[in-house]
Parts: structure tokens; C-alpha cells; sequence
């Protein structure tokens, strides 16, 4: 049966050990399972803390990430790396067994022109040892494709799994985003039935950020896909509240959203919640 998930940010444009107690205890009231927790500054989260606080309040977690400017993977492989590197310590010391998002790319870090195959063997190259690094902790990585606005590596399902396939590790999982594919994929059923059992994690995102149901995605499809495919992994809503300061040129939010966190959380989950039992997924 697939967990339901909130992103931290449908609460608080933040995260940081000040806001993590509150954050956990509104995802547990609003009946979620699961809490993704984005780790833009790792090495300043209190894990010991935050680890207990998901155990108290019942959640499981996921971690999430974008790459600094000044850790673009295909530009700075190495600090890349090493960053890479500190989030998966970080991942595994919270508890968690799954750390997806932008790995390869900075959002919002554009050339003007397509990859070229020397920046994606790089990719390949430095996830591949990531990779390898994160399964002696216990953690798997899941790669998010992006749209065109926001990354020129990697934009739809089909160029992630080929990323996935070049690298060779099998335990890799494709992390779909119904904001993201609303732009870059013909439709949403046929590509995570292409992935498949690859569909390992998906943000279940508004094509306005916001309430699902509200905007121009089309639910009935994403979920069609979902029951093909059996999948019985994460189904994270993600909408923002509150705009953060790091991704606010990335993701081009320049106002906040109309409805509170509460809001977003409560309706977006009965919403989707009702489309998963729709189709028998819950």
C-alpha cells in the first residue's frame, strides 16, 4: 500500500531544527505517514533530535535535495561528490533509507544549450560512486527529473532512466513530479508505466503549486499510471505555503500562495487520498 507524504515546505518555507518540532507534529495531525525532509544545509541539522521527533509522532521520513550553486554537478563534480556524500551520512544518520530530488543539478543553473555527453557522463560517473557510498548506509537514491526551466540535464522519465541504466546500479529509483511532467511529458499514465517498477517515489504537485484538484493536472491519468504499475511507493504532496529563499529563483515563486499550510495539507491529502481508492491503490 503507498505511503502518503508531505513535503516540509507545504508548512514552512524553511527547515531547521528550531522549525523541525513543529513541522513533524502538524504533518502527524493532518494523518500523514510520511515527512520529506529537505536537507539544503545538512551538516546543520541536529539528527539525534529530529530522528526522535519523527519516532514520537509515528512518521517516516524521506530526505530531498537540489545541489548549491557552487556544487552544479556537471561544473564541480567533486565538491559535488563530497557533498553528495555528507547528505547521505546525514540521511542515514535521521533513519531514513531514501534520499531523492536534484542530485545532478543546481535548479535554476542553465548553459543555454543542450548537455553534452561529457556533462552527462560526469553525472553518471559521480552518482554511480554515490550510489555505491549510499548502499553501505543503508540508503537508496532517487533521481527527480526537472523541467526545461529549471535544469537542462535531465527533464523527463525516459532521460532519467537512461541515466539510471548508464549507471548500473539497479537499486536507483526514478522520483516523478506531476509539476514537472505537467510541462515536459505527453500525458502522465504512459511514462510511469514506461518507468515501471524504476517509479520508486512521486511529489503529487499542482501545476500552480498548489491545491491538487485546483489546477490543469490531470489526476484520473497520474493514478491510472499508478495502479499499472502497482506502485507502492511514497506519494508526497508538495505545494508551498511559504516561499524559500534558497529555491525562490529557481522554481520563479515570486508571491505566496493564497492558502495556508493547513489548508493545502488537509485538502490536498483527502483529494488525493480519494483518487488512490478510486483506482484501489489504498
Amino acid at each position: 500500500m503507498p505511503t502518503f507524504g508531505v513535503h516540509a515546505f507545504v508548512w514552512n518555507g524553511d527547515w531547521n531544527n528550531d522549525i523541525a518540532p513543529e513541522t513533524i507534529r502538524q504533518s502527524e495531525k493532518a494523518g500523514f505517514d510520511l515527512l520529506e525532509i529537505p536537507l539544503l544545509r545538512p551538516t546543520e541539522l541536529d539528527t539525534a533530535r529530529i530522528r526522535k521527533l519523527l519516532s514520537d509522532h509515528h512518521l517516516q521520513a524521506a530526505c530531498s535535495l537540489a545541489l548549491p550553486k557552487d556544487r552544479h554537478l556537471p561544473f564541480y563534480p567533486g565538491p559535488a561528490l563530497d557533498f553528495l556524500k555528507v547528505a547521505v551520512d546525514v540521511t542515514a544518520a535521521l533513519g531514513v533509507t531514501r534520499l531523492c530530488g536534484c542530485l545532478y543539478c543546481n535548479l535554476g543553473t542553465l548553459t543555454g544549450k543542450p548537455p553534452t555527453q561529457a556533462e552527462r557522463d560526469t553525472c553518471a560517473n559521480v552518482l554511480g560512486e554515490v550510489a555505491h557510498y549510499a548502499r553501505g548506509r543503508g540508503v537508496r537514491l532517487g533521481l527527480e527529473p526537472v523541467n526545461r526551466y529549471e535544469t537542462y540535464l535531465y527533464n523527463t522519465g525516459e532521460d532519467t532512466a537512461a541515466l539510471i541504466q548508464k549507471i548500473g546500479a539497479e537499486d536507483l529509483f526514478i522520483h516523478f513530479d506531476t509539476y514537472h511532467m505537467n510541462i515536459e511529458e505527453q500525458g502522465f499514465c504512459e511514462p510511469i508505466q514506461q518507468a515501471g517498477k524504476r517509479c520508486g517515489y512521486i511529489h503529487l504537485s499542482e501545476s500552480d503549486r498548489g491545491v491538487p484538484g485546483k489546477g490543469n493536472v490531470n489526476w484520473d491519468s497520474v493514478f491510472k499510471g499508478l495502479k499499472a504499475i502497482e506502485f507502492s511507493g511514497p506519494m508526497v504532496l508538495e505545494a508551498f505555503a511559504a516561499i524559500n529563499p534558497d529555491l525562490t529563483a529557481a522554481t520563479c515563486l515570486w508571491r505566496p500562495g493564497s492558502y495556508t499550510g493547513w489548508d493545502l495539507a488537509t485538502q490536498g491529502l483527502a483529494f488525493l487520498r480519494g483518487k488512490a481508492q478510486s483506482v484501489g491503490l489504498a
